[in-house]
């Protein structure tokens, strides 16, 4: 699924080019995450860039996993 579909004059989708909507929530997520100095504490002073980025990266996609499940349900 798409985050943004291009929408005929009639509403029906008939593209889907562009980001996954699991990437759009990801990318809120980490917005999120980033903009919270707690998250920023969770990190030693010793671990490497590459660990701290990849750490977050995937955190904001469990989020994102979490955001698409809860989309079923409706």
């Amino acid at each position: 699924m798409k985050a943004f579909p291009t929408l005929k004059d009639n509403g029906h989708i008939t593209t889907q080019d562009g980001m996954d909507l699991r990437d759009y929530f990801a990318a809120k997520a980490l917005n999120g995450m980033l903009s919270t100095e707690n998250w920023f504490g969770t990190f030693s002073q010793f671990e490497s860039v590459e660990h701290m980025t990849s750490k977050y990266a995937l955190e904001a996609y469990l989020f994102a996993d979490a955001m698409m499940e809860a989309r079923k349900d409706d």
